[in-house]
C-alpha cells in the first residue's frame, strides 16, 4: 500500500466525511430495530471510516489503524456476541432468539425484546466491519496470502 496522500482537498474531505459516516453507523445501529437498517448496515458505514482513513492517510498514520489479523479476532468475537444472545436464551428455556427468556431484570417483556435485538446488532455489527476491513488488508496486500506478492 502506498503512502498517505500530500493533499489538502483529500485531507480537508476525509477529517469532513468521517466523522459523519461514523456518528450514522452507530445512529444506524441503535435504531435499526424502528427502521430500515441494523446490524449489516451499521457495519459497512463504520468500515467505511476504517478503510479511508488507511486510503488517504496510508497504514502508517492512520487514525484507525486495525490489522487484517486483529479484525479477524474481533470478527470472531462479533459472532460470538451473536451466538452468546441466542444461546442464552436456549439455556434459560427458549427457543434460539426467543428474547422474552433473556435473565435480564426489566419492567416489560418488550424491554427484553430490545435488549436482544440490540445485542445480536452488536454482534453483527462487529463482525462486519472487521471482515470488511480484513479482506481490504488481504486485498491491498498489507497482510494475508498476497502479502509477498
Amino acid at each position: 500500500m502506498k503512502p498517505g496522500f500530500i493533499s489538502f482537498v483529500l485531507d480537508t474531505a476525509f477529517r469532513v466525511l468521517v466523522p459523519f459516516t461514523l456518528v450514522y453507523g452507530v445512529y444506524v445501529l441503535i435504531f435499526g430495530e424502528y427502521g430500515p437498517g441494523g446490524g449489516f448496515q451499521a457495519g459497512t458505514a463504520l468500515s467505511v471510516g476504517v478503510i479511508l482513513s488507511k486510503l488517504i492517510q496510508g497504514k502508517e498514520k492512520a487514525q484507525f489503524n486495525i490489522r487484517g489479523s486483529m479484525a479477524l479476532i474481533l470478527a470472531g468475537i462479533g459472532t460470538f456476541i451473536y451466538a452468546a444472545v441466542g444461546f442464552t436464551t436456549m439455556i434459560f428455556g427458549g427457543k434460539f432468539l426467543e428474547y422474552e427468556f433473556l435473565p435480564i431484570p426489566v419492567h416489560e417483556l418488550t424491554e427484553l425484546h430490545v435488549w436482544g435485538i440490540l445485542g445480536i446488532e452488536i454482534g453483527v455489527t462487529i463482525c462486519v466491519m472487521t471482515t470488511f476491513i480484513a479482506i481490504f488488508s488481504a486485498l491491498t496486500g498489507e497482510e494475508g496470502p498476497f502479502k509477498d506478492a
